[in-house]
């Protein structure tokens, strides 16, 4: 007798690696899945629905859910059968470059709110359902960002440290109940969305920057960011193809799937843990060797030298 389809439940689905992820887990050939597919604004629904094809009604349905609000969640939640979640995607995610004299609070709490609230917002939701049932799964999409701080990305890299550091401490009780957390910390991912993003950013004032901070942001920084989505940018559907492999497989107690690309860069801090190391290092390649820099991200994007995405 086959197993019952596993609930899953993704935030983010209008677009980008929640819709890829949406549509992948909805056409497993095993019909292992019954997705549930969120996104804030419903208008936003065609992509997907159109994406989903025959599995639309069938192994995906499509929700509103808005991360940011308790009674937005608490009503997804009512609408799914039996409101139970088997395996919970967080996705929902929004970006903020530039800057930081120039970035309002209001800007920053709105990252806060949706990246890392949003997340413990549905973590709270579900987690009472897996407790009883003493299984499930919670698959974050974090960031090497996570793992590092970026120049110009301060606010953002912040919020994925602190997903990483809630998702750590929160693994270890979750074992005791036999829920497995997954952290998925992709590079640059070349979205549409990403690609206004720097363009918006590329002619954004910046109200109290410095001329030559918004000259190192606009001549440096920009630059190297569009090499850098250009050379080493994954696709949507290259990174749900590995969220869909961490949900099919084994769970150990916590388990990080990271972009190996970013190995060399995670290795500094791992060979000086004070971060010096680093922060120097990044800082002469940004500001006194930028030929190098674009260099060796088109090495990395040349065949020859190309090294896997993710880990086997």
């Amino acid at each position: 007798m086959a197993d019952a389809p596993r609930t899953v439940l993704i935030s983010g689905c209008s677009s980008g690696i929640g819709l890829e992820l949406a549509v992948q887990l909805a056409r497993d050939p095993r019909q292992r899945y019954q997705v549930v597919a969120t996104m804030r604004d419903l208008g936003k629904k065609g992509t997907l629905e159109a994406a989903a094809g025959e599995a639309l009604g069938q192994t995906l349905t499509v929700a509103q859910l808005d991360v940011c609000s308790d009674e937005s969640v608490a009503q997804c939640l009512s609408c799914i059968q039996g409101g139970e979640v088997d395996v919970l995607v967080n996705n929902a995610g929004v970006g903020l470059v530039g800057p930081l004299e120039g970035l309002s609070l209001a800007a920053m709490q709105n990252v806060f709110d949706t990246n890392f609230f949003g997340a413990v917002r549905l973590v709270k939701a579900v987690l009472p359902g897996m407790k009883r049932r003493r299984q499930g799964h919670i698959v974050v999409v974090s960031s090497v960002m996570g793992l590092q701080g970026v120049v110009f990305n301060e606010v953002y890299a912040a919020s994925k440290f602190a997903m990483e550091g809630f998702f750590e401490s929160l693994a270890v009780q979750l074992l005791q109940f036999n829920i497995f957390i997954s952290l998925v910390e992709p590079g640059p991912v070349a979205t549409e969305f990403e690609g206004k993003l720097l363009e918006q950013v590329s002619t954004a004032e910046f109200p109290g920057t410095d001329a030559d901070t918004l000259s190192y942001f606009r001549d440096l920084y920009l630059p190297a960011s569009r090499e850098l989505f250009h050379s080493v940018g994954q696709s949507p559907q290259d990174v749900a193809k590995v969220i869909v492999k961490v949900i099919g497989s084994a769970r150990p107690p916590l388990r990080r799937q990271t972009n190996a690309r970013y190995t060399p860069l995670t290795a500094l801090k791992a060979v000086d843990p004070s971060g010096s190391l680093y922060v120097q290092t990044s800082h002469r390649l940004l500001f006194r060797w930028p030929r190098l820099l674009n260099l060796g991200l088109r090495c990395l994007a040349c065949s020859c030298f190309r090294t896997p995405v993710w880990p086997r």
